[in-house]
This record gives C-alpha cells, sequence and structure tokens, in this order.
C-alpha cells in the first residue's frame, strides 16, 4: 500500500494505493468535517482547481447528522458527496472529548451528550467502526481516548493501556465488517492512534504497542492541543524511530505551513487542519511571503492578487482590494475566494515539498520558507 520513493535524511517522499486511487506524499488532507468544506468549496472545486488529493470527513458529526444509516443508503460518502478520490474518517473519538460537555469513560466505550441536541449517545470501537463502515471511507481511524495536555502521568499511562485494547476490538471489528456481503468498501483500512501526552517513555511504548498489531498505518494523535511546538516536535522525534518504515505516518490535526515543513523533516507523510479554511473565513491568508490579514486598510486601493506567485483561481481572477471589499461588505463570496486560495497554496506546499524532496533540495526548501511562512506580510 505505501511505496517510497525517495528520501533526504528523516523527509520522506512516497505515495500510498487504495482502493479509491493513490496519493502522492507527503499530503495534505482538505477538512471538509460535515462531507464539506467550509466556505462554499465543492468536490468539483476540490478536484479541478485545488489539487486536492484525499479529503477528511468526521464520523462523529456524520453520525449525527444526516446519519451514517442514511449515507449508507445513499451510497457511502464518495457517492453522496461526489468525491471519486480518498476519504479519510476521524474515529470520533477527539470530537468526543473535546465537543461533549457531558461524558463517561468506560472500558466499553464513551457515553456522552450530543452538541447539537443533547441526546445520549454511547460511541466504543465497535459503534465507530460500524459507523465508518457505514460512510465507507477509505481510511478509517481506530477509536481512542484523545488527552488534554498537560495530562496526569498515571492518567495518560492508563488511557494509553485502554487506547491499546480498543485498537485491538477496532481491528477485530473491521475484519468483521469486511467480510460482510452487503458491505460497499470491503477494502477499508485502518490506522492506528499513538497517545501518551507529553511523555516521551509512554509515547514511545504506545507506539511499539500498537505497531504489533501490523495495522495499515499509523498516527500520532493528542498533540497541538495545547502543549508548546517545540514540546510537538520533541513528541515526533522521539515517537518516529518506532514508526514502520514501509506504512504511512500521519500527524493528526497539524497545523501551520511551517509546522508542515518541520514535521515533514522529521518523517510524517500525512496532515490535516481545519486551519487553512478557518482562517481564510476570517480573511487571514497563507502566501509565499508569509501570512496576510486581507481586511487590513493598506489593501484597499491594492490592484495585486493575493500572492503574485500563487496560480489559484482567486489570485488569477481577483485583486486584493476586491477580496477585501467583499469582507468589509460581508458577501458570501469573500470566504470562498480566500478559502479557495488557501486549499491551493497548502496543497501547492505538499507539492512542493514532494519535488524539493525528490530533488534532495528539502533541507535548502526547509532553510528558506519553514521560517518565513510563519511571518506576519504587512505589505
Amino acid at each position: 500500500m505505501y511505496t517510497l520513493i525517495s528520501q533526504e535524511n528523516k523527509a520522506r517522499r512516497g505515495q500510498v494505493e487504495t482502493v479509491h486511487g493513490t496519493f502522492q506524499t507527503p499530503c495534505f488532507m482538505n477538512v471538509g468535517t460535515a462531507a464539506a468544506i467550509k466556505g462554499g468549496i465543492s468536490s468539483p472545486d476540490l478536484d479541478n482547481d485545488l489539487k486536492c488529493q484525499v479529503e477528511l470527513c468526521n464520523t462523529y458529526h456524520l453520525h449525527l447528522r444526516p446519519g451514517d444509516n442514511v449515507i449508507r443508503t445513499m451510497g457511502g460518502i464518495h457517492k453522496f458527496m461526489n468525491w471519486s478520490k480518498p476519504v479519510l474518517t476521524d474515529s470520533g473519538g477527539f470530537q468526543v472529548f473535546s465537543l461533549a460537555k457531558l461524558r463517561k469513560i468506560k472500558e466499553e466505550g464513551v457515553y456522552f451528550n450530543s452538541h447539537i441536541d443533547g441526546r445520549k449517545i454511547f460511541m466504543g470501537p465497535e459503534e465507530s467502526m460500524q459507523i465508518q463502515s457505514n460512510l465507507a471511507s477509505t481510511i478509517a481511524m481506530a477509536f481512542d481516548e484523545c488527552v488534554e495536555n498537560p495530562a496526569e502521568y498515571d492518567y495518560a499511562k492508563a488511557s494509553c493501556e485502554r487506547t491499546t485494547r480498543w485498537l485491538v476490538r477496532c481491528k477485530n471489528e473491521m475484519a468483521r465488517l469486511n467480510s460482510l456481503p452487503d458491505t460497499i468498501n470491503k477494502n477499508q483500512l485502518l490506522f492506528g492512534i499513538n497517545q501518551g501526552s507529553t511523555y516521551a517513555d509512554l509515547r514511545a511504548s504506545h507506539m511499539k504497542d500498537i505497531v504489533e498489531l501490523d495495522l495499515d498505518g499509523y498516527a500520532i494523535g493528542g498533540l497541538a492541543v495545547g502543549e508548546s511546538t517545540e514540546e510537538m516536535y520533541r513528541i515526533i522525534d522521539v515517537v518516529e524511530p518506532y514508526m514502520p518504515k514501509n506504512k504511512p505516518r500521519y500527524l493528526m490535526g497539524v497545523g501551520t505551513p511551517s509546522n508542515i515543513i518541520e514535521a515533514v523533516a522529521r518523517g510524517v507523510d500525512m496532515f490535516d487542519c481545519v486551519m487553512p479554511s478557518r482562517n481564510a473565513r476570517h480573511a487571514t491568508v497563507f502566501t509565499w511571503k508569509g501570512i496576510m490579514h486581507l481586511t487590513n486598510k493598506c489593501y484597499e486601493t491594492d490592484p495585486a492578487p493575493i500572492d503574485e506567485n500563487c496560480d489559484c483561481p482567486t489570485c488569477r481572477n481577483f485583486s486584493r482590494a476586491y477580496v477585501r471589499h467583499l469582507f468589509k461588505a460581508q458577501e458570501m463570496l469573500a470566504g470562498r475566494l480566500a478559502v479557495m486560495h488557501n486549499l491551493y497554496f497548502y496543497n501547492t506546499l505538499a507539492e512542493k515539498i514532494r519535488t524539493a524532496i525528490e530533488n534532495n533540495q528539502f533541507e535548502e526548501f526547509r532553510k528558506k520558507y519553514s521560517g518565513i511562512l510563519s511571518q506576519l506580510v504587512t505589505k
């Protein structure tokens, strides 16, 4: 499934073959939580104009609305949202722990109240796999417990052990579901998730434990949830030596362009984050010179595109002045144009990283862009 094409130090250039096509890594997955990118972006937009390879949808949100059984009836998530390329579904674990105000964690799973209408819901490893099987995503994430940082050592240790037990149940349930005659995607892949808060020994031992289960891929979870950037990088450095060389590696919920570059340098292959779409909807865009706030006065009569080195649909057709006006006038088009630009930027960033690794120029790319992409552009 995963093929390593080239490598520069720890930075890996590879590809992942799936039942829904092959995607190239390093890869940024565009986040369509409820089977849509916020900002009015359609599947044809992603496919034809924005270089998207993989879309990420969320198990928790789709289970609550419209219901995974509805999506199953419609033929699965691909047919439902008219997207033929790979889809990764998050297990719902993170949302259960971050959105549910009332929750009770037990060995069988988690009891919680819906953040939409307050109704009582139960989700455990088997339920998460069943929901994701109904969605028929390409890659299903295992159901895990995501603890907040900082966490008490003893609790983080117990949480790791529970997550491992849940992972065994996820694997067994997926095997059962993939063997059923009426399962939509019998080739659904399962990724396990490494936890352990910011404790190096827990992270390392947990990764060693879950690698023994020989899953299709492995993710580092529980980061970008309160710890410092330096702590995040430290944990990646701790975990990476124990991650299989022949499986894709996914850093969940990360991050800024600089975060992505630095994590690639540490051996990570896959990323997702709401940042490009969320920031865009608030007039903050990413460019090859740094970060811009489009509502700033200095762009009021600026005829240049958002980024003169960008070939996205927004930059090809509209000026900074026009997009700024749309935000000031609270026109819906403002968010759409900015989101299109940011997603194109992130997907192009991944593309440029792949090319740099292929040409053994990644370290040069890293030195040039890792710092500048985090800076604020004033004009």
